[in-house]
C-alpha cells in the first residue's frame, strides 16, 4: 500500500542546488633551450569547468527524480600542463526534465527560462573559464614570469524548478464530475478512476485524434475546491496548470443527487479561476455538463441553462450536454473543441526559454571592510574572493601580482579608512596575511 502511495504522488516544485566546475588551473612550467633564459615560459592554460545544463526529455511527466537528489556538481577543467598544453575541458552536466519546467532563481525570484519544447536546454550554470599559464605574463621586465592564474570557480545557485503542464485542451470542473472518465473515453489514456473525491493527484495527459485528421493533446487537472486560488486543498499546485492550456473545458455534473447546485458549481470553479489570474476567462470556454445518462440529469439541465443565461459568464460561452458512459455527445464535443482549438494562437511563453544563466561581475567597489572580535580586518566581497582564488598562492611573483591588484581596487585605502596598520592582520576567505602601509 505504501508503495502504491508513492508511485501516486505527484511532484510539481521542488527546488535543487546546482554548481557548475571550476575551471583547471594554469602551470607555471619552463622550456630547457639554450640561448632562453630560464628556459622561458611555458605553462599551459587549465581547461574550462562543465556547466550545468537542463534538457527536456519526452520520457518525464513528473520531477519525482528530484525528491532524492537536490544537489547537482559538474567536473572541473583539467590543469595546464609543460610545454604550453593546454588542460582538458570538462564535459557539461546535462539534468532532465519534463516539457512545462519553468526554471527560477531562488535568491532573486528571476525567472531564467521556460523549457516547453522536446529536446530543448537551458544553461542555468556556468563552468568556469581556466586559468592562465606563466606562458601569458612574460614582458620585457620579466621574461621567466612564476605567474598562473588558478582556474575561474563555476557558477552556483540554488534554483527552483516548477512544472506547468503543457496541453492544448484543460478539464476543469469541481472534483468526481467526470473529467477523468471524459478523458479516457476521448483519448487512449487510463487514469485511474472511482467514485470517491480527489480520485486524480496528478494531471494526466491524452491524445485526441479525430477522423478529419486533427488531434490535440487533453489534460485531466484535478479537481477544484472553494478557496483554491488561496492554496486551499491542492490549490496553486494545479491551478497553474490551467495556464497553459488553450482551451478550456469546463464540467459540471448534472446528477440530482449529488448534493450541490450546477450553476453554484459553475460559478465557484470560475471565481477562483479568475482570482488566480483574470487573463484565463479570456481564453475560449466550453460547460460541458456531464452525466446525462441519470434519471432526472434531462430536467436539471434545462434549469442549468436557464440559470446559465443570467450569470456574467465568458461571451460566446458554448454548452453541450454528454454521457461519458454511454458516448451520448462526445464526438460532437471533440469535434467543435478541435475548431475553437484551430482558431487559437499557441500560448507563447512569457520568457525566453533560451536564455542563459549569465555571471555579472561586480563594480570595482563592490567589497566590504570590516573589523572582527579577534581584531583581523575581514575583506568580503564576490569580486576580491575570486580574485583571490584564481591567484597561486604558491609562487611569489603571483601573489605580488594580487597585492597590485587589490590596491587598483582600492582595497589597500579602505583598509587605512577602517584603521589598519602596519603588522595588523588582514583575512579573505581562509587566507591571512600582514597588513604593511
Amino acid at each position: 500500500m505504501r508503495i502504491e502511495k508513492e508511485k501516486q504522488m505527484f511532484v510539481d516544485q521542488v527546488k535543487i542546488e546546482v554548481k557548475a566546475g571550476k575551471g583547471g588551473d594554469g602551470s607555471v612550467a619552463f622550456r630547457h633551450e639554450k640561448y632562453v633564459p630560464n628556459g622561458g615560459p611555458a605553462g599551459g592554460d587549465g581547461g574550462k569547468g562543465g556547466s550545468i545544463v537542463l534538457k527536456v526529455d519526452p520520457g518525464l511527466r513528473t520531477l519525482m527524480d528530484f525528491r532524492y537528489r537536490r544537489k547537482f556538481k559538474a567536473a572541473s577543467g583539467e590543469n595546464g600542463m609543460i610545454k604550453g598544453m593546454y588542460g582538458r575541458g570538462a564535459e557539461d552536466t546535462f539534468i532532465k526534465v519534463p516539457e512545462g519546467t519553468m526554471v527560477k532563481n531562488v535568491a532573486t525570484g528571476e525567472v531564467i527560462g521556460d523549457l516547453t519544447e522536446i529536446g530543448q536546454e537551458l544553461v542555468v550554470a556556468k563552468g568556469g573559464r581556466g586559468g592562465r599559464g606563466n606562458i601569458h605574463f612574460a614582458n620585457a621586465k620579466n621574461r621567466a614570469p612564476e605567474i598562473a592564474e588558478n582556474g575561474e570557480p563555476g557558477q552556483e545557485l540554488e534554483i527552483q524548478l516548477e512544472l506547468r503542464v503543457i496541453a492544448d485542451v484543460g478539464l476543469v470542473g469541481y472534483p468526481s464530475v467526470g473529467k477523468s472518465t471524459l478523458l479516457s473515453v476521448a483519448t487512449s489514456a487510463k487514469p485511474k478512476i472511482a467514485a470517491y473525491h480527489f480520485t486524480t493527484l496528478v494531471p494526466n495527459l491524452g491524445m485526441v485524434q479525430l477522423q478529419d485528421g486533427q488531434d490535440f493533446v487533453m489534460a485531466d487537472l484535478p479537481g477544484l475546491i472553494e478557496g483554491a486560488s488561496n492554496g486551499v486543498g491542492l490549490g496553486f499546485q494545479f491551478l497553474r496548470h490551467v495556464e497553459r492550456t488553450r482551451v478550456i473545458l469546463h464540467l459540471v455534473d448534472m446528477d440530482p443527487d449529488n448534493g450541490r447546485e450546477p450553476i453554484d458549481d459553475f460559478k465557484q470553479i470560475n471565481h477562483e479561476l479568475v482570482t488566480y489570474d483574470a487573463k484565463i476567462l479570456e481564453r475560449p470556454q466550453i460547460v460541458v455538463a456531464t452525466k446525462m445518462d441519470l434519471p432526472g440529469s434531462k430536467e436539471r439541465f434545462e434549469t442549468f441553462k436557464t440559470q446559465l443565461k443570467a450569470v456574467d459568464s465568458p461571451k460566446n460561452l458554448k454548452v453541450f450536454a454528454i454521457s461519458s458512459v454511454s458516448h451520448q455527445g462526445v464526438a460532437q464535443l471533440l469535434q467543435v473543441t478541435a475548431d475553437v482549438l484551430s482558431s487559437v494562437p499557441k500560448t507563447v511563453p512569457s520568457e525566453s526559454a533560451t536564455k542563459t544563466y549569465t555571471y555579472e561581475a561586480p563594480t570595482a567597489n563592490d567589497f566590504e571592510v570590516h573589523k572582527d572580535e579577534d581584531d583581523v580586518y575581514v575583506i568580503t566581497g564576490e569580486r576580491i574572493e575570486k580574485l583571490f582564488k584564481m591567484t597561486n598562492l604558491d609562487h611569489h611573483d603571483s601573489v605580488l601580482r594580487f597585492a597590485k591588484q587589490l590596491k587598483s581596487l582600492g582595497v589597500e585605502e579602505a583598509l587605512r579608512q577602517a584603521g589598519a596598520t602596519n603588522g595588523d592582520l588582514v583575512a579573505i576567505d581562509d587566507f591571512t596575511f600582514e597588513f604593511v602601509d
